[in-house]
């Protein structure tokens, strides 16, 4: 079951930073108005410049947890930080707040030509340091979530293809495994969901669980791919105390990595308009 599992993600997935595929809407509520937004605030869309989007998540007022494929161009070359705009609670073109990035932490042993590998997954997350804290009276940072139950019922706030003007919420959806750091969760995303929180609701708010890598949608099977964090975190933290400050440079170098076949031999990386 466990190689089934492993092959399932590393063949069919794809990562979803934008720009662009077919939307999937189906059980997706637009956080359209103030009060629907509420508490949802500290979401944002990760404007790449002319490399598109992604979606990100405050966990400190300065800190932004994304997808790390979101901050390499299609060559494979790292964006440059000060391209990156944060704009949390983004909605119809106002944001509750709008800060450039001043540099970014990248997790060791990624890699950006690898693809949809399960190790490259597994390492597929980044943390954004912003060049000014937000308020958090503004936007509240999320806490991270643990280890999850079997069969956890999850939601995910998002920004994607179509529906990049607003997050949208998929308030149910499940965990369907969970192996080696990796996890699977039968929702709905789209190009542009890359690095959406994946929540768990924890007494009175939500709590981060993962972020979404990749996913399938294309063939009517909805499926979400996203990794352990609370390994990562603390050693992408370390990473942005030790560099210098506002140096506008990530982790130097990355480790390729092979893992027996499982790589994808299309080199997709995302969808492409």
């Amino acid at each position: 079951m466990k190689i089934w599992r492993i092959a399932l993600l590393a063949l069919a997935a794809l990562m979803l930073c934008v720009t662009g595929a077919m939307a999937q809407t189906s059980g997706l509520i637009r956080l359209t108005d103030r009060d629907d937004l509420f508490g949802w605030e500290a979401v944002g869309r990760v404007d790449l410049g002319r490399d598109g989007y992604c979606t990100g998540v405050l966990i400190a007022p300065d800190q932004v947890l994304t997808a790390a494929h979101c901050l390499y161009d299609a060559a494979n070359r790292p964006i440059a930080a000060e391209t990156i705009l944060f704009r949390a609670g983004l909605r119809d073109g106002v944001a509750i707040s709008q800060v450039q990035v001043a540099r970014y932490a990248v997790t060791p042993g990624y890699d950006p030509a690898a693809g949809m590998q399960t190790e490259n997954v597994r390492r597929d997350a980044a943390l954004l340091h912003l060049s000014t804290a937000i308020p958090s009276a503004l936007a509240a940072p999320f806490n991270l979530y643990g280890a999850p139950a079997p069969s956890q019922r999850v939601s995910i706030v998002s920004y994607g293809k179509d529906r990049d003007k607003a997050p949208s919420w998929q308030r149910d959806c499940g965990l369907l495994w969970r192996s080696d750091g990796v996890m699977a969760f039968d929702c709905a995303v789209i190009s542009g969901s890359s690095g959406a929180p994946v929540f768990v609701r924890d007494g009175g708010r939500a709590r981060i669980l993962s972020l979404v890598s990749g996913g399938e949608w294309e063939t009517g099977t909805h499926r979400a791919y996203g990794m352990d964090l609370p390994d990562l975190v603390p050693v992408l933290k370390r990473i942005l105390r030790a560099a210098p400050p506002l140096s506008n440079k990530i982790n130097p170098g990355f480790r390729r990595v092979t893992v027996g076949t499982l790589a994808v031999t299309s080199g997709a990386k995302f969808a492409k308009p």
